[in-house]
């Protein structure tokens, strides 16, 4: 066997501390939870539950941030067809976003996708520092999402995800090209924003938005009347 081999597989077990740890204090379904879409200032929050069978690997699992497009989509794929794999989806559009705050918002993502699950988890493993309200136990990990294997998967559901849901709203909305930045505040964004201003999908609670939007009735007018 190869160093490169034998460190993947060293690297994959490390990933299932969190994991193994729920299950010696008597826990037996895992559940990994993260979000993406949390900065962006168009597009919704989308979060991801995700449930592994116990003996499973899968190799080159980790951080959605950390792995090319072609890397995360392959994984993304295998996730979805491998038998025993339980995912749940939840999104929270813009609107509700500027309605409870991206942190309400992210949280309410994450119990819409734990609920969508097909089985019950008993423990929940979650990405950050603070856990949502449920009366399921569980802990949060801060940098979850490169520790534990779950919360990976998790991570890349969410993304995977989200970015296909951004890439269809650029159909909607080309002017913005969500194709490529899928809504966070890049140069070419922001210069979209200032010329076309807002979309019915940005959110208006997010800075520079929500200081224009208090300044220009004109902003109000494209953004709730998307035809104009």
């Amino acid at each position: 066997m190869s160093n490169t081999f034998l460190d993947e597989q060293s690297r994959l077990e490390a990933m299932t501390f969190f994991e193994k740890r729920a299950r010696s204090k008597g826990f037996s379904c895992i559940a990994g939870v993260d979000e993406a879409g949390r900065g962006p200032l168009a597009g919704p929050v989308v979060a991801a539950a995700c449930i592994l069978p116990e003996s499973i690997r899968i190799e080159g699992i980790d951080d959605s941030k950390k792995l090319l497009p072609s890397q995360r989509f392959a994984i993304f794929q295998k996730l979805l067809e491998t038998p025993g794999i339980v995912y749940g989806v939840g999104v929270v559009d813009p609107l509700l976003i500027d309605q409870v705050n991206i942190l309400q918002a992210t949280f309410q993502a994450m119990l819409i996708a734990i609920y969508a699950l097909s089985q019950r988890p008993d423990y929940l493993l979650i990405d950050g520092n603070r856990m949502p309200k449920t009366q399921i136990p569980g802990e949060a990990i801060v940098k979850g999402d490169a520790r534990s294997q779950s919360i990976a998967a998790a991570s890349i559901i969410a993304k995977e995800t989200r970015d296909q849901m951004m890439d269809k709203f650029h159909k909607q909305w080309p002017e913005y090209g969500f194709n490529r930045h899928k809504g966070y505040g890049t140069k070419g964004h922001l210069l979209a924003i200032e010329q076309f201003g807002p979309c019915p999908i940005h959110r208006m609670t997010f800075e520079p938005l929500k200081s224009r939007l208090q300044n220009s009735s004109a902003w109000q007018k494209r953004h709730f009347d998307p035809i104009s």
